[in-house]
This record gives C-alpha cells, sequence and structure tokens, in this order.
C-alpha cells in the first residue's frame, strides 16, 4: 500500500522490501514496484538500496521480531529523512533511550494507541481526544524526540514542536485498514521530491484526506477501502493543483 501510494503521487522508484516468500505476491499486486526479498538480519542488498534512497519509509509489515527491530536499527543509522510508522513506532515505544541511536530526519505518524505507547517517554498515560489536548500532547513529544510528529485523526495534528498544522480534510471513508499506509507513501513520495518533514507531512495529509473524501463520494464512506484511496490520488493532486498551481 505505501510503496503503490508513493508510486501514485509521483515518485519514480519505488523498492519494497518484504519477505522472501511474499515477493512474488507482492509485486504480482503491484509490478511497477521494484522488490527486495528478506530472509535473516539485515542484508548488503537492504544496506545499499537504503543507502542510495532519497527517502525511507520504515514500518508497514515490518513485524516486531528480532530481526525486524535489526533492520530498523540499521536504518536508523543514516540520516536522511525518513517515515517511521506501525510496527516501527511500536518497537521505539519500548525503547527510551532510541532518540540517541535514531539518526533519521524523521515523520513520526502514529495513531491514537501508538501515541499512548510513545507517549510514556515523555511522561504521559494517556492521549487527549479533544484538539487543544492532541495539539499539546503531539507538539511535546516532536520537540522531546526533534523529529516532526503526525498524530492521526479525525483533524490530524502535524507539529515540528513550533508549528503546528491541523488538517482539515478527511472523513469516515479512512477509518478502514491500510489507509494508515497510504498516508505514509504518500509522505515518503514528497520527502523523495525533497520537501522538508513538516511540509511533506502536511501535504500529504491533506491531499490523503481529500483522496478519501473523493473515495466516499465515489461510493460510500462504509465502502471505501485502502487502494481505493490510493485510485483518488490523482483527482485530489488534480484539485489541488487547479487551485494553488505546481510547485
Amino acid at each position: 500500500m505505501a510503496g503503490r501510494a508513493a508510486l501514485k503521487l509521483g515518485s519514480g522508484l519505488v523498492e519494497i522490501a518484504v519477505p522472501r516468500s511474499i515477493l512474488v505476491a507482492a509485486l504480482t499486486i503491484t509490478p511497477e514496484l521494484i522488490g527486495i526479498g528478506l530472509e535473516t538480519g539485515v542484508s548488503d542488498e537492504l544496506k545499499s538500496a537504503a543507502e542510495k534512497a532519497t527517502a525511507i519509509i520504515i514500518g508497514p509489515g515490518l513485524g516486531k521480531s528480532a530481526d525486524a527491530f535489526a533492520r530498523l536499527k540499521a536504518l536508523a543509522q543514516l540520516t536522511k529523512p525518513m517515515v517511521v510508522d506501525a510496527d516501527a513506532l511500536n518497537m521505539i515505544s519500548e525503547q527510551d533511550s532510541w532518540p540517541e541511536w535514531f539518526h533519521g530526519i524523521a515523520v513520526l505518524t502514529p495513531h491514537p494507541g501508538e501515541m499512548k505507547r510513545l507517549a510514556k517517554l515523555i511522561g504521559r498515560d494517556s492521549v487527549p481526544t479533544d484538539d487543544a489536548g492532541r495539539i499539546e500532547i503531539a507538539t511535546t513529544a516532536a520537540h522531546e524526540f526533534k523529529q516532526v510528529v503526525l498524530l492521526k485523526g479525525s483533524r490530524t495534528v502535524i507539529t515540528d514542536g513550533q508549528r503546528v498544522y491541523l488538517n482539515p480534510t478527511g472523513d469516515s471513508s479512512l477509518s478502514k485498514a491500510g489507509t494508515g499506509d497510504v498516508l505514509s507513501g504518500m509522505i515518503g513520495c514528497l520527502l523523495g521530491q525533497k520537501m522538508s518533514c513538516f511540509n511533506a507531512a502536511c501535504a500529504a495529509a491533506y491531499l490523503h484526506g481529500r483522496a478519501g473524501e473523493i473515495a466516499g463520494e465515489r461510493l460510500g464512506l462504509r465502502c471505501v477501502l485502502a487502494h481505493d484511496v490510493i485510485d483518488a490520488i490523482p483527482q485530489a493532486v488534480g484539485e489541488y493543483e487547479a487551485r494553488y498551481g505546481t510547485a
């Protein structure tokens, strides 16, 4: 989902790293992707691809095995833009000292459950549901972790610890599993186009939300799947460019 979304938004080349046993199946779904088959540990192929990449997305489908953690730590040594999502967030939430060994310039993309786990590292045991509270906890986390935080929700909060953006787009069409992976792919695409972490997160959240709305208008809010959101990205981009122009 993340790889396909990145391609759809404009990435020229996207590589996905998945267990070798499912690599053929993954590439059958989206043959435009390039695949790296994972077996054990951190392979030279994965290291080489990561070092050449303009931006990295880590987390979706990663798992929480010892091999997965080794890959997370290896990729975290690279000083380049990254999106940290899903299982990568869950693993760093178990590491009090992770900001010390994480060298990437990252957008962390927690949903409220993942944010609750991360929040323990800043002395919190719950995540507020009101806008003011969500902005406060996201801003505190961004300041402490020295990364951009995108806290998902009905009005997604994005902050670098100084600036705050409250995203106006999106609805319940984005409530299905997989739509978060789509957002990660979109952020990764924009990071690869040399946007800053904060600006890439804001732009991707806006376009992702609008793509969800478009898919919901076509199919009905309860019927939208993650791949329907990907299919609506071109229309969301077209609307945006018609209103604001192209970069």
